[in-house]
């Protein structure tokens, strides 16, 4: 399986205890989980049955110095990581990592969109096994969202970076407009200006659930704490936002069972 320009293709987690977030998204989202064998750390797979979905490791001592808390982030496919990473400062990005390889993975960097919301933009070493799950496969990430300074100003930079195109927009009312955006005609996240309790701009990633009450009350039963919801979104679905135990930002979507 390969990944084109501009998809999401991994996810990960840095957090102030990974064991003890290793047994919460478990219970509440119904990965399994194991170390990676890569040498010289502790970094762990998150799966959903036999695909891996995500990353799992101590925040690094360099992200510790800079204040950096418990955080998921996300991995942006580019065809060339080095190329991308150069592309991004002119458009006015921030690098906080130069392209580094991870041997017999990839190569990535990490770096902000011109508002400080972070990322990571990678290249794969090979195909990925497998064939593409679909949208709602439980426990895969099935919505990309961006809480931004001012989504018309920051936009321009995700479709001159990865070639994002603007989808539906719905009216929030006072909370002002929520823009799908799509890799192409699939739509793979939204963006809206972020809450004014939201002190930065950043990402937020949701995760597939069967049953949203269901893992609502897991979440609460294994120490997180919910920020919003549940609250039903067009097409029907429900989602709720959420801190898991170490203060990480995260959501759930599913049905209503």
């Amino acid at each position: 399986m390969t990944k084109s320009h501009g998809a999401f293709v991994w996810h990960e987690l840095m957090t102030s205890d990974p064991d003890a977030a290793e047994r919460f998204y478990n219970a509440v989202v119904g990965f399994s989980c194991k170390n990676s064998g890569m040498a010289g750390m502790d970094y762990r797979i998150f799966s959903a049955g036999d695909s891996m979905v995500a990353g799992l490791m101590h925040i690094p001592e360099d992200a510790k110095k800079m204040g950096a808390p418990p955080n998921w982030s996300g991995y942006i496919s580019v065809d060339d990581v080095d190329a991308a990473t150069e592309k991004l400062k002119q458009l006015g990005g921030k690098v906080f990592k130069e392209p580094t390889d991870i041997p017999n993975t990839g190569r990535f960097s990490v770096v902000t969109d011109p508002q400080g919301a972070v990322f990571q933009l990678f290249k794969t070493a090979a195909p990925m096994p497998g064939s593409e799950p679909p949208p709602d496969a439980p426990g895969h990430v099935g919505w990309n969202e961006l809480y931004a300074v001012d989504v018309e100003a920051v936009f321009p930079f995700y479709a001159q970076m990865f070639g994002w195109v603007k989808l539906d927009a719905i009216d929030m009312g006072p909370m002002g407009k929520y823009q799908m955006f799509g890799n192409g005609a699939l739509a793979i996240g939204g963006m809206m200006n972020k809450p004014e309790k939201v002190s930065a701009a950043l990402w937020d990633f949701y995760f597939n659930v069967r049953d949203i009450d269901a893992a609502t009350a897991s979440l609460t039963a294994n120490g997180g704490a919910i920020v919003n919801g549940p609250m039903q979104v067009p097409g029907g679905q429900w989602v709720v936002q959420a801190l898991d135990p170490q203060g990480a930002l995260f959501a759930l979507v599913g049905a209503r069972g």
